[in-house]
């Protein structure tokens, strides 16, 4: 009896992840090293995001009528879990950058906004920028015209020989 309260307790504790996770990364971290893994563990806890290895079977019981429960099909070998919080493809974007030191591991699936990818799409979903440089980006290519515009306003106004007067003046 005190196996199954202990596996239930393992289960709720992944319910409450999935509950507040806003992405979930499945990997095979197998052949990983214990400073490699210590280190990937450390990478993502500093970006917040929880990185844990479970029982597919416990995995299976949480993720049970959620919008997660398509990832069955994944579940296969060992599986260690990234649940992202705040930016969903953050976990992703830092494992896809580990890949070139840390060849042995690899995406096994993933879901974001409840849709499901597999390691292929997970591959596409690490390399979209976070959100803040998508921002940043956006910001850039209205700033852009409007500063052009501006360049050729001053120039006209230069070749008339006075300055641009503002507007409503």
């Amino acid at each position: 009896m005190p196996n199954l309260e202990a596996k239930q307790v393992v289960i709720d504790e992944i319910k409450e992840k999935l509950n507040k996770a806003k992405s979930v990364v499945l990997v095979d971290a197998r052949g990983l090293t214990v400073e490699q893994d210590t280190s990937l563990r450390k990478l993502l806890r500093e970006a917040g995001v929880d990185y844990k290895v479970y029982k597919n079977t416990m995995l299976r019981f949480a993720v049970k009528d959620t919008a997660y429960e398509n990832l069955n099909t994944h579940l296969v070998g060992p599986t260690a879990v990234a649940f992202s919080y705040g930016d969903p493809t953050v976990a992703a974007s830092l494992i896809n950058k580990q890949f070139k030191t840390m060849p042995n591991l690899e995406f096994k699936a993933g879901v974001l906004d409840n849709v499901l990818y597999d390691d292929k799409g997970m591959a596409v979903v690490a390399e979209i920028p976070a959100k803040e440089v998508l921002l940043a980006q956006l910001l850039g290519s209205f700033k852009s015209p409007l500063a052009s515009f501006a360049r050729l306003v001053s120039a006209v106004a230069e070749q008339k020989g006075g300055a641009a007067e503002p507007a409503g003046a």
